[in-house]
């Protein structure tokens, strides 16, 4: 059918472009004289389909307009909830809240969307006044009223006044502190009517929105790591920080602070709640202080955990659970401070009022698109963030991708730009509430380090686990070997750990210090079996991972008074891996051209040697090796170990 093409298409359009809706809000809708399509609440207009839509009897539709509901707002909500699913006839589908208002205007498409400049009018004290000088008198204006059958009545009436006025239908309806509906017979109109809008208030506005980003600020990672564990008492949180001239402007000013204090719209209530924090100490170490106590007085008068902070000089902070919640939070909190400072054009802010709060807050049918919103990852390290180095490829991409399976966030440390970014895309394309991220990442380079630390921390808030796996290999016997290579395999596979452990553990001690006793951090290095013996024509690599095993016990016992437990993985061979099955350069090619296999003159003579030691007969995989790391960070009784998973190769005594 044409008509749902157009609307599907329609919806992608406008869903796909935050300057009209963001967090997958609006709705949309198609009518015949018989039934009516419209967004199911849940889905997203950027992605939606034909299954995204809810088909609905406007007969039944039609017959909710005269009835008489209680005058109890649950239990009429109740009932029109009830009845929108009597009318709905693709079952499992929850039809929008404001489908009644979709079946009353008698255009065949109706938009509706939540656009920012639409909003920064329309959140405005003079809204109504600039709405009728810039767009004249034929417009419908509805001044606030409670979502539900409550303002489908008040919009039917106003529709209705209009019809009788103006002797036509109209085609743009105004909610304020909500949005705008906008109506036709085609696509290409309701395109056009919008166009204009926005043509006109962009016109109208005397205060540009500032658009610049801002770089974050370093001292970042001093802060939000300790903020982030005052929030996780009841499970992990995931932190995000957001920084613009936008939000700089906002944390300067504390007197602006009072026009965001309240929300404008009932959206930012689902996802962001009601409340919110701002810090406007610029020291760290004062602001830890400042929280340690207002979070935990926020949340016994609130009863909720703040979602939204807004910390001077470090920027916008979301507290979600789970990282896609917090690209949400911040997108939705981000449009509310952009409204409020669009609406100075306009006389100023006009939030919601307390009791308009209250009835959002309370109501099932917000509730229920908070839950679906909220979304979840389940497994054994949900929304923990893990930093692995050289997880570009190789056993280290295997290891992230096994955690991120966990429900792990995933940073993927690695020198190699481009094959990090195409895992990383492809980490995401397969996760589900969590995200992973790349920062090119040299190990040996502590400013590199301190980077990726603060890229993390500005990402996740946080570092739970940090797995040290970066790792070269050079083979040669000491006539071989030169002391350029030598030197090389040794900065990487153990200089590389001092490094990694020095810069992220005054993370951890921050984290663990304002976290709960059962809370413990994790530095894990990927060592080898070289590490637990000599490796003949090896021993660079083997010299440097009996190095790691030593380095492995000593952080153990100097940050074990911080929980955080320092341990090695001694992996057998991954020989699937690029590291010895690379064709070029593979170990399998190395150890026939270094003669370390006697008599082998064929790569497979290499494997069959190789595989003949194992007692259980295989190779150890990534899989294996993240059991291994899964179990280390569930327990709190070992640290300082040196744990093999070799099939037997090589047996501790």
């Amino acid at each position: 059918m044409k008509e749902i093409q157009d609307l599907i298409a329609i919806s992608r359009y406008y869903g796909s472009d935050s300057r009209f809706v963001i967090a997958g809000g609006g709705n949309t809708s198609f009518k015949t004289d018989e039934l009516i399509w419209v967004k199911a609440s849940g889905s997203s207009l950027a992605t939606i389909d034909e299954e995204g839509f809810a088909v609905l009897n406007r007969k039944k539709l039609n017959k909710m307009s005269g009835k008489v509901y209680s005058t109890d707002a649950a239990e009429r909500e109740e009932e029109v909830k009830n009845d929108l699913a009597d009318a709905t006839l693709t079952k499992g589908k929850r039809p929008s809240v404001e489908t009644s208002m979709h079946n009353s205007i008698r255009y065949a498409f109706v938009v509706h969307l939540h656009p920012t400049l639409v909003n920064g009018l329309m959140c405005a004290q003079d809204a109504e006044k600039e709405l009728f000088r810039l767009f004249g008198e034929k417009n419908v204006y509805i001044p606030y009223t409670d979502p539900g059958y409550v303002l489908f009545k008040k919009v039917e009436e106003n529709i209705e006044e209009y019809r009788l006025k103006y002797n036509e239908e109209p085609k743009v309806i105004w909610l304020q502190n909500h949005g705008i509906f906008v109506a036709a017979d085609t696509i290409d109109e309701i395109k056009s009517i919008y166009d204009s809008i926005l043509e006109t208030l962009e016109k109208a506005v005397q205060h540009p929105l500032p658009t610049a980003e801002r770089a974050t600020c370093t001292c970042t990672e001093q802060l939000v790591p300790g903020i982030r564990m005052m929030l996780s008492g009841n499970g992990l949180k995931t932190l995000k920080v957001r920084k613009t001239e936008l939000i700089k402007y906002f944390y300067d000013m504390e007197e602006a602070q009072s026009m965001i204090a309240r929300p404008f719209t009932p959206d930012a209530i689902v996802y962001c709640k009601s409340s919110y924090l701002f810090f406007n100490d610029e020291e760290p170490e004062a602001v830890l202080k400042d929280a340690a106590v207002r979070i935990p007085e926020f949340i016994a008068q609130k009863g909720y955990q703040p979602k939204v902070l807004l910390i001077k000089g470090i920027g916008l902070v979301a507290v979600g659970d789970n990282a896609r919640q917090c690209d949400t939070l911040l997108d939705v909190f981000e449009d509310a401070m952009k409204i409020a400072y669009l609406a100075l054009s306009f006389g100023g802010a006009h939030p919601m009022t307390q009791p308009q709060i209250d009835f959002i807050d309370n109501w099932e049918v917000e509730n229920y698109r908070r839950s679906v919103a909220a979304g979840a990852t389940s497994g054994r390290a949900t929304n923990k963030t893990i930093v692995v180095t050289g997880a570009a490829q190789g056993f280290g991409e295997g290891i992230a991708r096994c955690l991120l399976a966990e429900g792990a966030n995933i940073v993927v440390a690695d020198m190699n730009e481009t094959v990090g970014k195409a895992t990383v895309e492809r980490f995401n394309a397969a996760a589900g509430s969590n995200r992973a991220i790349f920062v090119k990442t040299n190990v040996a380079d502590i400013p590199s380090i301190e980077n990726l630390v603060h890229q993390t921390i500005c990402q996740f808030g946080a570092i739970d686990a940090f797995i040290s796996n970066a790792g070269v290999l050079k083979a040669g016997g000491l006539v071989e070997m030169t002391p350029e290579d030598f030197d090389f395999v040794t900065r990487i596979n153990y200089n590389a750990f001092f490094y990694c452990t020095k810069v992220v553990s005054r993370v951890m001690k921050l984290q663990t210090r304002y976290a709960s006793e059962a809370y413990y951090a994790d530095i894990m290095q990927i060592n080898s079996k070289s590490g637990l013996r000599g490796s003949k024509a090896n021993f660079a690599y083997a010299g440097g991972k009996f190095g790691g095993i030593g380095l492995t016990q000593s952080f153990a016992l100097e940050l074990a008074p911080f929980r955080i437990k320092v341990n090695a993985i001694c992996p057998g061979n991954f020989y699937e891996g690029p590291l010895w099955s690379d064709p070029d350069n593979g170990l399998f090619v190395q150890y026939l051209r270094a003669g370390k296999v006697p008599g082998a003159t064929t790569i497979d003579d290499v494997k069959d040697f190789y595989l003949a030691q194992v007692p259980m007969r295989k190779g150890c995989s990534p899989e294996d090796v993240t059991k291994g790391a899964l179990y280390l960070m569930e327990q709190c009784g070992e640290t300082g170990q040196a744990l093999p998973i070799t099939g037997g190769q090589v047996m501790l005594n």
